[in-house]
């Protein structure tokens, strides 16, 4: 694997420049922030489109944002900067994107590897650290920082990748993945109608009547300000397991086929790295972890719209005991975090309303979190009518208890594991040992499948 030091020498001829929308999107123009929308302001999404040679041929950067400018008159939102009420980014009042057309910052740049060079050999480590631009984020001086970072990396072989960081406080996954797909969208056929956003100011609430109890699936931070930065106590890094379609038919193969019948790949993943993590903590602490889905009564249209963070549900899972956990067989364990999650959405907007959108929540990484974007559409961004090679999406601003992410890949599945680093380390360790005894598949070798 390339070294962080080699794989900065990667990337070269770095530019920086601002997409506006087409249009001057008017005075006054707000788009306000839901309660679930602040709960999730310390956090951001990250996904990277690799795509070959036959898609990028003859495409030039110009090409590449010209349709920019009439995507982003859609997504006029995404192109303003956090302001707070009481008209001061250093007061206290509840924050609200002011819509002045700042911008989108686009990131260009080369790398002297091919598409299929950079997936061999740099696809194991946190390769969105070097195809996302990481170097602003919404912390300090959050009134002039972009919301929306792309990076548009050319490759020697022709190909290019599309890396996207996004505030998650704009959106969940699924808003900001349709959102770049749009942009495809718009680039295939920029004559075809589109339908406008409402107005901005119209905003999507949860049903908030459940008291505001204890919620276990969030942590109340000590007051941030206006530094939207995880605090955290360890270096937090990324692994990357890829799980193939037959991999995850033989695991499920063989089994109590009426017990178990229920139990979704993600449960059954997610029940892998939960025992193994209890096993290497080795504490109560590990009874209890978050989940993160897609709502079961979700199906509102994404298209054209800054829906925002209304698509997912966040909530616990708890056991009896960490012992239990420790103890029980994988499918058990997934069984359980099928049947026993507990949806705390609602309370979590709830307690963030009565805070006026000011108290600062961590949500991935405030327990051992486990986040199902497998529902994403993370490969319907298209070039020339083509799709990407390879996909990935992630998060970022976890928390110390760590986070996992499961996204979809062909038939399989990518599992992008976030953990200080001494316990990813032990993590690997442990499911080499656990494939041993139980004749699964080992996710310690990464493997990046290329899907056309």
């Amino acid at each position: 694997m390339v070294s962080p030091i080699d794989g900065e020498k990667l990337i070269r001829d770095i530019k920086l420049s601002t997409v506006v929308p087409a249009c001057i999107t008017g005075e006054d123009k707000a788009h306000e922030f839901t309660d679930m929308d602040l709960a999730m302001k310390l956090h951001y999404i990250t996904t990277v489109h690799f795509f070959g040679g036959d898609a990028a041929e003859g495409l030039s950067i110009q090409d590449l944002k010209t349709p920019m400018f009439q995507w982003l008159q859609h997504y006029y939102p995404i192109c303003g900067r956090i302001r707070r009420r009481d008209g001061d980014c250093g007061g206290g009042g509840r924050p609200f994107v002011k819509c002045n057309d700042s911008g989108v910052r686009i990131v260009e740049a080369k790398c002297d590897k091919t598409v299929a060079e950079w997936l061999a050999v740099v696809g194991g480590g946190d390769r969105h650290r070097l195809l996302v631009y990481h170097q602003r984020l919404l912390a300090r001086d959050f009134g002039f920082t972009p919301l929306v970072f792309l990076q548009l990396t050319k490759f020697k072989c022709g190909g290019l990748s599309v890396g996207m960081r996004w505030a998650h406080v704009l959106g969940d996954a699924f808003s900001a993945s349709e959102c770049i797909n749009t942009w495809g969208k718009i680039m295939a056929n920029p004559k075809a109608p589109r339908q406008f956003l409402d107005a901005p100011n119209v905003i999507h609430r949860f049903d908030t009547s459940s008291p505001p109890s204890f919620c276990r699936s969030v942590k109340l931070l000590d007051p941030l300000g206006d530094n939207w930065l995880t605090p955290n106590n360890f270096k937090m890094q990324m692994h990357t397991f890829h799980i193939t379609e037959k991999q995850i038919n033989n695991m499920l193969s063989g089994q109590n086929k009426n017990k178990y019948n229920k139990v979704k790949p993600f449960e059954l993943i997610s029940a892998i790295v939960w025992k193994s993590m209890a096993k290497i903590r080795g504490n109560n602490n590990n009874k209890i972890i978050t989940v993160c889905k897609k709502r079961d009564f979700d199906h509102a249209s994404l298209e054209f719209e800054l829906s925002g963070n209304t698509h997912q549900a966040i909530g616990i899972v708890e056991a009896p005991t960490t012992s239990l956990i420790v103890e029980s067989a994988f499918l058990e364990i997934a069984k359980m975090i099928g049947e026993k999650f507990v949806d705390e959405t609602n309370m979590i907007a709830k307690r963030m309303e009565g805070e006026n959108g000011n108290a600062d929540f961590l949500v991935y990484g405030s327990n051992l979190t486990f986040v199902d974007l497998e529902e994403v559409n993370l490969w319907g961004l298209k070039l020339k009518g083509k799709g990407p090679v390879f996909a990935d999406l992630s998060i970022g601003g976890v928390g110390d208890e760590g986070a996992v992410v499961v996204v979809r890949n062909g038939g399989g599945k990518i599992v992008n594991v976030i953990l200080p680093d001494d316990q990813l380390e032990h993590l690997k360790n442990e499911l080499r040992v656990e494939s041993k005894q139980h004749h699964f598949p080992s996710m310690t070798g990464v493997q990046i499948m290329v899907y056309p």
